[in-house]
């Protein structure tokens, strides 16, 4: 199944840094022909220089105009995989901000619809999508009532989509707690006391890797029988 992978066209929205990054450095290993977008530019301008074999292209999501230009000129391709994030909409919900919360819809929700809309006409309908979520829908821990609703609200349209797009796939990979600059909004000492805590409650007894998330969207992407699924990819966490 990898070696189909030689040679396709993939877009990786939000594909600058994190799992996003991870994905891509492992598909140009694969002999695949990558293109990533994000909206900020100095990273962008940083991935010119560190991977030359990667195309990087400035793209904000949530521009339904820049999107329909970009995916216009990219023309016919194989593979879209979507791992926008956002950090708004976490915290208890007695005290949780309404407007950080539709800030986080804005962030993820709409930017992850928008983009398969805009792509849809060109993508191949051998092909597939795959976005990446977040398993606070699963894991119903305290504080997290925000990121679920965000999250959830993706995994739950995944098997219709499946139905409305038929033949072209799309999965969603839904992964735990990873070490990505997501968790950048924390100080490093809290980060790791925030990590520690985390551990105790993952039975394989660590934070995950971006580079594991990596191999399971691959995999993903990679098996055409896998269709209309949400994947988990959180070491247990429950």
């Amino acid at each position: 199944m990898i070696k189909d992978l030689q040679n396709q066209k993939i877009v990786i929205a939000g594909g600058t840094s994190g799992i996003g990054l991870a994905t891509a450095k492992m598909l140009v290993e694969l002999s695949a022909d990558v293109t990533v977008t994000g909206r900020d530019p100095k990273k962008i301008e940083a991935l010119h220089v560190s991977d030359p074999n990667l195309s990087a292209i400035a793209i904000d999501s949530n521009d339904r105009d820049q999107l329909t230009t970009f995916f216009s000129k990219f023309g016919s391709f194989d593979h879209l995989i979507i791992t926008l994030s956002g950090a708004k909409g976490a915290g208890a919900f007695p005290e949780l901000s309404l407007d950080d919360l539709r800030e986080g819809f804005e962030n993820k929700f709409w930017p992850y619809l928008q983009t398969i809309q805009t792509a849809v006409p060109f993508l191949k309908k051998t092909g597939s999508i795959t976005i990446l979520t977040a398993s606070s829908t699963a894991a119903r821990l305290p504080g997290t009532a925000g990121l679920a609703a965000i999250n959830g609200a993706l995994e739950i349209m995944v098997p219709i989509l499946a139905k409305d797009l038929q033949p072209l796939r799309i999965n969603a990979i839904s992964p735990g707690v990873i070490d990505t600059p997501w968790w950048n909004f924390l100080s490093e000492n809290d980060k790791q006391e925030t990590f520690h805590q985390f551990s105790k409650q993952i039975p394989i007894g660590r934070i995950g890797m971006a580079e594991e998330v990596a191999q399971a969207i691959v995999g993903v992407v990679a098996n055409n029988y896998f269709n209309g699924s949400v994947i988990l990819c959180h070491g247990g966490l429950s």
